[in-house]
């Protein structure tokens, strides 16, 4: 016997399925299953008049939808309880698709609802519904199911809302209600969010992390320049109401620039200290691609600051010959447009390349207008760096001799001496606090020679005469480089290359 064609393959198919069905009726009593039952006792209607209304979210907002519907049952039907589905290859149907199979002897019964546990912070978590159906009423007393589904291995990764009524209108105002609560209790607001893969309990592609806890004094910059930053970024935030009364708008951008390892990402962890009120997202690395989202989340859960570090990965100048356009920079350029001049949103991006960013970031008011050099420390901040990093041992060595032999190095170049002059009086021995004396300087002095070259470069070293050490020709001052104080005004970043990049 041959293999069957497709119309003889769907002729058995229809034919089984018949057959299923009558079986059905022979062996049932012509009642509904329990799990349809369920349902059309308290929606008042039979299966084939239910009309679902279906709401789609991304699936890290499982926990939001989780809070809008607890929120709604708490002011409708405090005492509703939660049931289930069971029976296999639930992945693949959607809750009334599952309701007519049962029907059709399709073996979904009713069961208890799936939990799964998802994150609210850096160390909390919840448990949220993974699949369920819990009975209520329309504001109106229509009666409706809510159903919540969260993602599954098939299909793209969505958390997806589902309202079942007799009437079409009960079911949609329900699913309104249910997303203005899921905004006002949102989880996401006044936390520190990354997107991408964190090394703290997090739901997926979007990760709660701590938010840090920095004094002024923890950051060491260049006199006033500090102060210039906190202007833009917080001093916007703190008179929000009367800028906007005044027609000003809110949302900015700040660029923090400068050579690897001299505090760039320090002072943006100072800014989201300082901010507590504020929501943080991150985006690093593969998760830029997530700026479309991260934007929109910004402009949610305002006042917000998007972080973007290393900017230069995806903001490169299209001047470049031979360079490629990156779609993401189109995505970032959209999405700091995107955001109302009103929103109380910063944009903070950092970069090592200041001279290869892309014009159009500052060609347009309200994407880049403040850049801030953030330079290799001067002798007297080497010498607060020392006192900073050495604050938990006992520091007796004379800086003097120190802060000359680390001329041109930078923040994480002194936090490294300071670990290995620890480690140095730690394996000597001896109980108590560390004792760091005059040896300071013979590991300075150690780690800036020659044959230290590869990490001194790495940990931002001096520049030698020609460059750093191991490095190129020592590059010129930035085209976004302002006064001493390292702080400018951004009307345009640097021209165009008129050459290949090399």
């Amino acid at each position: 016997m041959g293999e069957l064609d497709a119309i003889e393959a769907k002729a058995l198919a229809t034919g089984l399925r018949k057959l299923v069905e009558q079986a059905a009726g022979l062996l049932g009593d012509g009642a509904d299953p329990p799990l349809t039952a369920r349902v059309r006792d308290h929606l008042g209607c039979e299966l084939a008049d239910v009309v679902s209304v279906a709401t789609r979210f991304e699936v890290w907002e499982h926990v939001n939808v989780q809070r809008g519907v607890d929120a709604y049952l708490a002011a409708h039907s405090p005492d509703a309880e939660w049931f289930g589905v069971t029976g296999q290859h639930r992945g693949h149907e959607d809750v009334l698709g599952m309701l007519f199979a049962a029907r059709q002897g399709i073996p979904y019964g009713l069961g208890a609802a799936d939990y799964a546990t998802t994150a609210t912070g850096p160390d909390e978590t919840v448990d949220v519904v993974q699949l369920g159906l819990v009975p209520t009423t329309a504001p109106d007393g229509t009666p409706v199911l809510v159903a919540v589904r969260g993602g599954t291995d098939f299909g793209p990764p969505m958390c997806r809302l589902e309202v079942l009524s007799a009437r079409r209108a009960a079911a949609r105002e329900v699913g309104a209600e249910v997303e203005r609560l899921m905004r006002e209790h949102d989880a996401f607001r006044r936390k520190v969010l990354s997107f991408g893969v964190s090394e703290h309990r997090g739901n997926e592609l979007l990760s709660f992390l701590p938010r840090p806890t920095l004094d002024a004094a923890d950051v060491v910059l260049p006199d006033g320049v500090l102060e210039s930053i906190e202007q833009h970024v917080v001093g916007i935030a703190e008179h929000a109401d009367r800028l906007l009364a005044a027609g000003q708008h809110l949302k900015r951008g700040l660029l923090l620039h400068g050579p690897p390892g001299t505090g760039k990402t320090h002072t943006v962890r100072y800014l989201m200290g300082r901010l507590r009120d504020c929501t943080v997202i991150l985006l690093t690395g593969q998760a830029m691609r997530l700026i479309g989202n991260a934007a929109a989340l910004a402009r949610r859960l305002q006042p917000s600051m998007v972080v973007v570090e290393d900017v230069d990965l995806i903001a490169m100048d299209r001047g470049f010959a031979g360079g490629p356009t990156n779609p993401l920079l189109f995505a970032l350029l959209d999405a700091m447009d995107g955001v109302g001049a009103d929103a109380d949103v910063t944009f903070v991006l950092t970069t090592n390349r200041a001279d290869e960013l892309e014009r159009a970031l500052a060609d347009r008011p309200g994407r880049v207008d403040l850049a801030v050099e953030v330079p290799r420390p001067d002798a007297e901040g080497r010498r607060r760096l020392l006192e900073l990093y050495g604050r938990g041992v006992d520091l007796r060595a004379d800086l003097g001799p120190v802060v000359e032999a680390t001329e041109g190095v930078t923040a994480s170049f002194i936090k490294e001496l300071l670990r290995r002059a620890v480690l140095g009086a730690v394996r000597a021995g001896g109980g108590g606090t560390p004792v760091v004396g005059d040896e300071l300087v013979a590991v300075a002095r150690e780690m800036v020679e020659q044959r230290d070259s590869l990490t001194g470069v790495l940990l931002g070293g001096a520049p030698s005469a020609a460059g750093p050490v191991g490095a190129g020709p020592a590059p010129g001052p930035g085209p976004v480089t302002g006064p001493v104080t390292g702080v400018a005004a951004v009307p345009g970043l640097a021209p165009p290359p008129k050459h290949p990049r090399s």
